[in-house]
């Protein structure tokens, strides 16, 4: 078996509606990865921010190492929620191509202040789902380093990014702020 790639965390694939393609680059990542978990919802059709949270606190708290969420579209909010919901036990999330909380009708139940771990929001200048300066306003509140990932619309299949190995470098890039100690810790 292959050495897992970040064995200090407990890696959360969290996708978000429809749930992720095999040609998704979260699919592919998880192929690639095994050893990383993948949020599984009962209803991928229907998003409900509550219930997807529960569902992600469960599969956080079935793991005793710290979480390194990897989330997608309405994802992201399901890991925004789940972390508002419980800080502790986080190394990092990364918020790909957030869903904008306003066109579910969610943005209430959204923290508008710092997250209680470091995160990186990837924003697409031409993504139907979020605008870009909604996404840079959400990382400002959120306290996420904004990635300006260019004009690549969803960051899905569809941008033809396959793999996405610039979305792994900012994997990396998280996993190392959680190794210099910039890990959430249980208030």
């Amino acid at each position: 078996m292959a050495t897992p790639l970040f064995p200090d965390f407990h890696v959360i694939i969290v996708p978000g509606l429809h749930d992720s393609s095999p040609a998704h680059w979260q699919s592919r990542w998880h192929r690639r990865h095994p050893e990383f978990s993948r949020l599984r919802q009962d209803d991928w059709e229907h998003p409900a921010l509550p219930a997807w949270a529960a569902r992600l606190d469960q599969l956080r708290a079935s793991d005793p190492r710290p979480a390194l969420l990897v989330a997608h579209s309405f994802g992201c909010l399901t890991a925004v929620h789940s972390i508002a919901r419980d800080g502790r036990k986080l190394a990092g999330a990364l918020l790909v191509a957030p869903a904008d909380p306003d066109k579910f009708g969610v943005a209430a139940l959204l923290p508008a202040l710092p997250l209680a771990c470091p995160s990186i929001l990837v924003a697409s200048a031409n993504d139907p789902w979020m605008r870009a300066e909604h996404a840079a306003a959400w990382a400002g509140r959120w306290d996420s380093e904004l990635v300006e990932a260019g004009r690549v619309g969803h960051i899905n299949a569809d941008s033809g990014l396959g793999a996405w190995p610039a979305g792994t470098t900012l994997l990396h890039r998280l996993a190392d702020r959680a190794h210099n100690g910039v890990l959430a810790v249980p208030a």
